[in-house]
């Protein structure tokens, strides 16, 4: 009997590129770093690119994004590599996206770079949270760009509105409804729902975390590009065995781990989802829950891939992102990995000064791992930073904080409130900074990193 041949994988969709540079818009990476960072997307949610255009605008064109003669460049270049789909570095707009596809023909599907993300977060999510936050994210992109098809929603989702069980039976029209209305009043009905599930999971995270800061361990938040070791850190600084690839977007859900520090300590090490230029908004919005992790932590620790020729522009990205979500206070610690990778160890010591108290380190090997968690330790522990506060009665825990881990050098008890005076470690400054008698601007607190 022969050997029973082995199934046969489908050959992966071709797609090309479209990057636009806009003079309006200017991004931390060149237009060539863009697209081949896209290159990597589109690998990593399983097409093949085939060829690439980009173009430099003022502003988008209002009705196909390009040019006119650029569109029909574009449809000429992949017409003859056999492009299956034409994906854009940028979120096209509805009207653009329905613009295209009438140039483009119903053979060749039009994709952004939100899609695409999207798209891979539904084939990586791996947790009902996970699931539930790219299947909101997906529905709040589509229902603007919803057509009267539903073939266009069913290719477009990445799995998600096809596990939501959208396709046909929608439910009966009302009077008047078209199908197309019919379709948008489902979506927005799914979308309440699960905005109000995720809620539940927010309520259940607020209490997890209330426990634990109840058992007196501090968190620290990983945060950085995506792919840039934050899971193979973590791995190494436990023994455990967070899922780890060399693609982007690797792993979405939350893994939380102790960690022990050299002198004794102990912290709580949340990994979170990387960062990205052109992160979608709707997105960022879809997993506050996740994020919540990154404004809850009581210190950041910045993973950078070092040995990344844009390490510089991806660090400002993450700033950036970090910014949008209002983390703000929140003392910063800087891994500048995989130095292992570096021939020349010169450029870790020129970026020194790019990155908040940057250690080089090899999240593989281990080495600088160990002057790292000194350095965590440091911050987290020894280093006090000077505050007045007015305290009212009802903030007994934070009274209680600040005798327990800072040095109250004055205190006066009045009617409604306990004014304390004294030194706190510089991770509980966000608790009690809406308490403070005083103004801290941010370059108050650089002045004070430094001089303590």
């Amino acid at each position: 009997m022969g050997k029973r041949p082995l199934p046969t994988r489908l050959p992966r969709e071709r797609a090309f590129l479209v990057g636009v540079e806009l003079a309006s818009k200017q991004g931390y990476l060149t237009i060539e770093d863009s697209l081949a960072e896209l290159t990597l997307l589109a690998d990593t949610a399983g097409l093949s690119v085939v060829g690439r255009a980009s173009q430099r605008l003022e502003h988008p064109d209002p009705k196909t994004f390009l040019r006119s003669g650029k569109v029909q460049e574009v449809k000429d270049l992949a017409g003859e590599v056999m492009a299956d789909i034409i994906l854009f570095d940028d979120e096209l707009s509805p009207r653009h996206q329905r613009e295209l596809e009438k140039i483009f023909g119903e053979d060749t599907r039009i994709l952004d770079r939100s899609a695409l993300i999207l798209d891979i977060f539904a084939q990586h999510a791996s947790t009902r949270e996970g699931s539930l936050q790219v299947e909101l994210a997906q529905y709040e992109y589509l229902l603007p760009r919803l057509t009267r098809a539903w073939t266009h929603l069913a290719r477009q989702a990445g799995g998600g509105a096809g596990r939501a069980g959208l396709v046909g039976g929608v439910g009966l029209r009302g009077p008047g409804e078209t199908q197309l209305e019919v379709d948008r009043r489902v979506i927005r009905q799914r979308i309440s729902h699960i905005k109000g599930e995720l809620e539940k999971v927010r309520k259940h995270r607020s209490q997890y975390r209330r426990r634990r800061r109840k058992a007196e361990m501090p968190t620290v938040a990983l945060v950085g590009y995506t792919n840039a070791g934050k899971s193979t850190l973590l791995n190494h600084l436990t023994g455990s065995d967070v899922y780890v690839a060399d693609q982007l977007f690797a792993t979405l859900d939350p893994t939380t781990r102790r960690v022990a520090l050299p002198g004794g300590h102990g912290v709580l090490m949340t990994d979170t989802v990387g960062f990205l230029q052109k992160l979608p908004a709707t997105l960022v919005a879809a997993f506050r829950a996740t994020l919540e992790e990154i404004t809850e932590a009581e210190l950041l620790l910045h993973v950078v891939d070092i040995s990344h020729p844009n390490a510089c522009a991806q660090g400002q990205v993450v700033r950036q992102t970090l910014e949008e979500i209002g983390v703000e206070d929140i003392p910063i610690v800087t891994a500048l990995n995989k130095v292992d990778l570096l021939t020349d160890r010169k450029t870790v010591l020129d970026q020194l000064d790019d990155f908040e108290r940057g250690v080089p380190i090899s999240a593989l090997t281990g080495e600088g791992v160990t002057t790292l968690l000194s350095v965590i330790e440091e911050e987290m522990y020894e280093r006090l930073l000077p505050i007045e506060v007015k305290l009212p009665y009802r903030e007994g825990g934070l009274i209680s904080l600040f005798h327990e881990h800072g040095i109250v050098e004055e205190m006066q008890h009045t009617d409604s409130s306990v004014e304390m005076k004294g030194r706190i470690p510089l991770r509980l400054f966000a608790d009690f900074k809406p308490f403070s008698t005083e103004k801290f601007s941010d370059s108050d607190m650089e002045e004070e990193n430094h001089t303590s």
